[in-house]
């Protein structure tokens, strides 16, 4: 009789420890299978802007993006002359439509005039068809201007997801961002503004300013100055700084020569 019982209570036993294993095993593949998942959502690459651009020959990139007031425009122009470098205007079109003659100013001058929305909205918010919309209507008003139709577009307030891009790439266009901000929009004080920006600046550098900041013309000839005549880097538009042919963007926002975007 005890041999009967301590057989059934082997048997129940053994059955246990392979119901615990089988057990084991499922709970393990299953977890797996959610880290394999997990692993592959997060593996998915972002439609990233292009932040910088990786040169190691010293060409940077000054941008000014232009949405409110004009005044500094001209200012701003003047001292560009001055040190002989061509830069890149970011416009919104309703500006544009307001300051016609500044827009053809700065295209006489020899600078870029690119996109920035038509009316500076939150663009990772509207639907396709408003994003493109948005697109189309500043880019018209630019090309009726310049005679030039843009072919970047930066987005207002720095703000995007991959449908802002995917939306200007269908449009012809690079979605550009920049990986030195002046801050001059907080209206810094012209030292601090210059201090940011050269102490920040690399090669392949896209640099933040605004037209309307109000130290930016203050700032800007002594920027150029330690930027250009001291530490030598050579400043280009934007669209010149762009690594042409095929090329990748990491994911830092670097553009890198080489794969296929």
């Amino acid at each position: 009789m005890k041999k009967a019982v301590g057989a059934r209570r082997g048997g129940f036993a053994a059955r246990a420890a392979v119901v615990a294993l089988v057990t084991a095993l499922c709970v393990g593949a299953a977890a797996a299978g959610y880290l394999s998942r997990t692993a592959a959502v997060s593996a998915k690459k972002r439609d990233l802007p292009i932040y910088c651009v990786g040169r190691d020959d010293g060409a940077i990139a000054l941008s000014f993006d232009a949405a409110w007031g004009a005044d500094n425009t001209q200012k701003i122009l003047d001292v560009l002359d001055e040190y002989g470098v061509k830069t890149t205007f970011f416009v919104v079109g309703r500006w544009a439509e307001e300051y016609p003659d500044t827009v053809r100013a700065i295209a006489a001058a020899g600078h870029e005039v690119m996109n920035h929305s038509q009316t500076h909205p939150q663009m990772s918010g509207l639907g396709r068809a408003e994003m493109l919309r948005e697109l189309d209507r500043c880019s018209d008003g630019i090309e009726a201007l310049t005679g030039a139709r843009p072919g970047l577009f930066r987005a207002p307030f720095g703000d995007y997801s991959d449908a802002v891009v995917a939306a200007a790439r269908e449009r012809g266009m690079t979605a550009v961002q920049w990986d030195v901000d002046s801050l001059d929009w907080k209206d810094l004080p012209a030292d601090e503004i210059w201090a940011r920006v050269t102490g920040k600046v690399k090669s392949g550098s896209i640099v933040l300013f605004h037209n309307a900041g109000l130290h930016t013309p203050e700032a800007l000839p002594r920027v150029l100055e330690t930027l250009i005549r001291e530490k030598g880097y050579k400043v280009v538009p934007v669209s010149e700084l762009l690594l042409q042919g095929s090329y990748t963007v990491d994911h830092t926002g670097r553009q890198i020569a080489g794969g296929a975007r």
